[in-house]
């Protein structure tokens, strides 16, 4: 009796069809067009399906719901925040935090935002949403470039250091957010004065102080 011949293994099962880039950013495009004309309040997943020329089902394939479809369409719009870049120094590490967070704060991106924090102080959902993307990374950011200042001994040990990050966000959000002024009225190279200008308060905060300079960076 021959040899029995081996089966071929079973095919990997397919899986369902990947996701097409393209048609992910058209419907985050769509999404800050509805929300720039309409508001928060009058946004709508059916108005955003139909300016990006898609079924509201493939809308609910990618996002489930209207509070996602925001959060991430306006995070095509800020910096990186969860990205630690490690400058050496504390000082490099925080000036770099402090311009990410003003840059996020004010032009398109900063209108945007002052229209979704309006909106969260009676949207528990979206409270919720903007605390994950945009609140938790800089609180991280801030934590990993003390941790790393107090290794290289810059300073000593900061008790409360989940606390820090706090130093960061409410002076940036009561700068560019709650005055007067329409976030998309500041341009980069302001904001990233202004930000240099917190910079020695949030480092002696920490414990630490500015360059001996004096200069602001």
């Amino acid at each position: 009796m021959p040899d029995a011949v081996p089966l071929p293994p079973d095919p990997a099962p397919r899986r369902g069809r990947p996701r097409d880039a393209a048609r992910d950013r058209a419907l985050l495009d769509a999404t800050l067009a509805v929300l720039a004309e309409s508001g928060y309040g009058g946004l709508t997943t059916a108005a955003v399906a139909a300016r990006a020329g898609v079924s509201t089902a493939t809308l609910y394939r990618r996002w489930s719901s209207k509070e996602d479809l925001v959060i991430a369409a306006v995070s095509t719009r800020t910096r990186d925040l969860e990205a630690r870049p490690d400058t050496g120094t504390l000082e490099g590490d925080l000036r770099a935090l402090l311009r990410d967070k003003a840059a996020s704060l004010t032009g398109e991106s900063g209108r945007l935002m002052r229209a979704l924090i309006g909106e969260a102080a009676h949207n528990d959902v979206l409270a919720e949403a903007l605390t994950t993307a945009f609140l938790l990374p800089v609180r991280g950011r801030v934590e990993e470039a003390v941790r790393r200042a107090v290794d290289r001994a810059e300073i000593p040990p900061v008790e409360d250091a989940d606390l820090l990050g706090d130093l960061v966000i409410g002076p940036m959000v009561s700068r560019f957010i709650l005055t007067p002024l329409l976030p998309d009225q500041v341009d980069a190279d302001e904001a990233a004065v202004t930000a240099d200008r917190f910079l020695p308060f949030v480092l002696r905060a920490i414990g630490a102080a500015a360059g001996p300079s004096g200069e602001r960076l």
